[in-house]
């Protein structure tokens, strides 16, 4: 005859890109994917639904290091999301000035004001910066990925020896 053991429930909805790591991480601090609940996957997130035991020694301390580990994690996910977010902010800001160039061409032949008229040819720097966005995106992503590179890594490093202690204390 088995012996009775009752469990803790939790469920956890990470980014799809990030699943395989909290699933690693989780296991360090005695959390199992309950397979009696299927994987949800969602837009870009997926749901895991873990289960540990009851009986587990030092679940306080196993809780503290588990929600350190949450926060590097979510410190990464907010890392790589700042490369997409950075080189968008300069693109756009580079569109809508060419828009505002534009504009000013446009109103300096209608309404032929000699000083907006005076400056010379208002149109080529609309066109340019409206041409140099995308390069701009580009380079920018570029640049802020490896300024963030060291410090995501450095992130995992953290994450990292947060696990061993979790797996020291089962």
């Amino acid at each position: 005859m088995s012996e009775f053991e009752s469990f803790d429930y939790t469920k956890v909805t990470v980014a799809e890109n990030q699943m395989s790591q909290y699933m690693d991480g989780y296991e360090h601090f005695g959390w199992k994917v309950d397979s009696n609940v299927p994987i949800e996957k969602g837009i870009g997130k997926v749901t895991i639904h873990l289960k540990r035991s009851r009986a587990v020694l030092n679940k306080m301390e196993l809780t503290r290091l588990q929600r350190h580990f949450e926060a590097c994690m979510s410190e990464i996910a907010a890392l790589e999301n700042s490369t997409e977010s950075f080189a968008m902010i300069a693109a756009l800001t580079s569109g809508i000035s060419g828009c505002a160039f534009m504009a000013g061409s446009v109103c300096s032949v209608s309404v032929t004001l000699a000083v907006l008229y005076s400056i010379s040819s208002v149109m080529p720097p609309g066109l340019f910066l409206w041409g140099i966005a995308y390069p701009l995106y580009k380079n920018v992503k570029k640049r802020r990925e490896e300024k963030v590179e060291p410090l995501i890594e450095a992130k995992l490093d953290e994450a990292e020896k947060v696990c061993e202690k979790g797996h020291a204390l089962l």
